[in-house]
C-alpha cells in the first residue's frame, strides 16, 4: 500500500514556474468557431480538416467536456500496467517496478464536446512524505471527437540503487490552461531491484 501524503493534490504543480503575463485565449464554443467566416469556402475547409465533423458526445450521459479514462505504464518487453480511471480512483493499486527500467506513461482520454485547449498531465512524486520529484508534461489541444485520444510521454528512467528502492506515492492531475482541472487520482508505485510476476 501506498504511504499516505496530506498535501493537497493543487500543489502538484506547486513548483512551476507559470508566465504570469500569460493570458489564455477568450473561450470560443466549437458552433461559434464554426460560423466564424462563413463565406470563406477554404477556411471552413481548413476548419473542418482541423476539427473533424461534429459528431454526438461518446459520453453523452456525463456532462464533463474531457474525460480521463485509463493510464498505462509502459516499459519495453514487458506487458503493460494498466489503471482504470473511470471507476473508483480510491481502488488504485500499487504496482512493483525494476529499478532502472525506462518507461514511458499513456493517458486514454476523450473530450466530447468543446475544444479544449493546452491539456497539462502533472505529476508529483512523494515519497516518507518528502516531495521527491515534480513533473509537467504539455498534451496539447484537442477537439471534441468520437474516438480515444492517447497521450504518451517522453522516455523516462527509473531510479535505481539501494536508496531508489522502495515505496513511492505518485499524484496525478490532469488540467488545462484555462485552470480546468479534469481529474485528480494517485497511485502507488514500488522500486524493486527485480520485476515479480
Amino acid at each position: 500500500m501506498a504511504e499516505q501524503n496530506e498535501d493537497p493534490i493543487q500543489e502538484v504543480g506547486d513548483d512551476d514556474t507559470d508566465n504570469p503575463n500569460y493570458r489564455p485565449p477568450a473561450q470560443k464554443t466549437l458552433t461559434e468557431i464554426q460560423k466564424l467566416d462563413e463565406d470563406d469556402e477554404s477556411l471552413q475547409k481548413y476548419k473542418k480538416t482541423l476539427l473533424g465533423e461534429v459528431s454526438d458526445p461518446p459520453r453523452p450521459d456525463d456532462p464533463r467536456n474531457v474525460i480521463v479514462e485509463k493510464l498505462a505504464f509502459c516499459s519495453e518487453g514487458r506487458p503493460e500496467i494498466e489503471m482504470d480511471l473511470s471507476g473508483d480512483l480510491s481502488k488504485l493499486r500499487t504496482f512493483i517496478v525494476k529499478e532502472g527500467t525506462q518507461y514511458k506513461i499513456k493517458i486514454y482520454f476523450f473530450v466530447q464536446r468543446e475544444i479544449v485547449s493546452g491539456l497539462v498531465y502533472k505529476q508529483k512524486i512523494v515519497r516518507k512524505g518528502i516531495k521527491v520529484e515534480n513533473m509537467k508534461m504539455m498534451v496539447g489541444s484537442y477537439g471534441p471527437k468520437k474516438d480515444l485520444n492517447c497521450y504518451t510521454t517522453s522516455l523516462e528512467d527509473v531510479p535505481s540503487g539501494m536508496l531508489a528502492r522502495g515505496t513511492y506515492t505518485i499524484k496525478s492531475q490532469f488540467t488545462d490552461d484555462d485552470k480546468n482541472n479534469y481529474l485528480e487520482w494517485q497511485f502507488g508505485m514500488e522500486i524493486k531491484k527485480d520485476w515479480e510476476n
